[in-house]
């Protein structure tokens, strides 16, 4: 049971990131002043968001630079924090040329590194980190075999490697470093959040978010032709912000919390996009046939064991837990979408 003083300010990694963007906001919102990191402290054109949001704050916003490679470069962060949440790791799908060096070592020695800052730092008593459900399971044909068809906080991604799934083995590794490393003291404890597949309004017009772009390729058109039937457990941005904040400041929080709504194919998240921007957008909720998948799923950058062990498995998760010790409500899929196109409309980034 740790409690944690609100007064003291609370450490974001990683805070012009999509969801800690949130997280940040919400905290300044509830007049908890936050110390959060940036990659180049220079380009104040990535966290103006963030000082605007400290504006219409009592709280105080502080803005550090860091490097999740750099041994020590989490120090300050830290200093005089009980709670740490850490966000920042890598998310990046498409577009790798080398998932080693630009994914999985950040993930890996991006955790040690901030975990190392928190242990020489007394006043820490909890950790809050990002995780995934991509640390629960790896591929969706993982899903054969659970009791009732059911993810839950207990599974492990057992599946993934650096070279097939490589960002979930990412995560996987990095979840699992955590762990260790904060099963070697006593001072503060640990709990992690696993969002599915993050989706909703972004604070910032940035384009270079996975989520934001999958979102903009359906208004785009690039699903007109058919979806291939992919599931993924999806969930709200704003969410996923919270559940951060509650599991920091709920002393009976403890371990490992999935962060899902609810399991929806492409196709019916392009139906619900296309029910929302009805003919102003080339959206279609057709779907692929299977055996095209097969032909042209190399082509479209899925290799042949991706569509294989993914293609096709509808996936479920059990979310009682996060629900029950949070008293939470997940936002439905539809709001979250409507609000999503909202955001990318009003910011005019098509």
């Amino acid at each position: 049971m740790k409690e944690i003083d609100k007064s003291k300010p609370v450490a974001v990694t990683g805070g012009t990131g999509y969801i800690a963007s949130w997280i940040v906001k919400y905290l300044l919102d509830k007049g908890i002043n936050v110390k959060t990191s940036v990659r180049n402290k220079s380009d104040r054109s990535k966290y103006e968001h963030l000082l605007k949001a400290a504006e219409n704050s009592s709280a105080v916003l502080t803005i550090f630079e860091a490097d999740l490679l750099k041994p020590g470069s989490f120090d300050e962060l830290v200093k005089d924090c009980e709670l740490v949440i850490h966000t920042a790791s890598p998310f990046k799908i498409a577009g790798v040329k080398n998932f080693r060096k630009e994914v999985i070592e950040p993930a890996l020695e991006g955790t040690r590194n901030v975990l190392g800052s928190v242990n020489r730092t007394d006043s820490v008593k909890r950790v809050v980190l990002t995780a995934s459900a991509a640390t629960i399971y790896g591929d969706n044909a993982d899903i054969t075999g659970k009791t009732g068809g059911v993810f839950t906080p207990d599974d492990w991604n057992t599946t993934s490697t650096p070279d097939h799934q490589p960002y979930s083995y990412s995560k996987t590794i990095a979840e699992k470093e955590a762990w260790k490393i904060c099963g070697e003291q006593n001072r503060w404890d640990l709990v992690t959040i696993h969002p599915g597949f993050v989706l909703g309004p972004s604070l910032t017009s940035r384009t270079d978010s996975t989520s934001i772009d999958f979102v903009m390729s359906i208004m785009k058109g690039q699903f007109r032709a058919g979806a291939p039937q992919l599931w993924f457990g999806t969930v709200d941005v704003r969410d996923v912000a919270t559940l951060h904040i509650e599991a920091g400041f709920n002393p009976s929080a403890k371990g490992r919390y999935i962060a899902i709504e609810d399991s929806y194919s492409i196709p019916e998240i392009t139906g619900i996009v296309k029910s929302k921007v009805g003919s102003e957008y080339p959206v279609s909720s057709r779907k692929v046939p299977g055996f095209l998948m097969y032909l042209a799923g190399p082509m479209m950058g899925f290799t042949m064991k991706y569509v294989k062990r993914n293609l096709g498995y509808k996936i479920r998760f059990d979310n009682s837990a996060t629900i029950r010790d949070f008293n939470f409500k997940f936002r439905p899929i539809d709001e979250t979408l409507r609000d999503h196109f909202e955001q990318i409309k009003r910011d005019q980034l098509l």
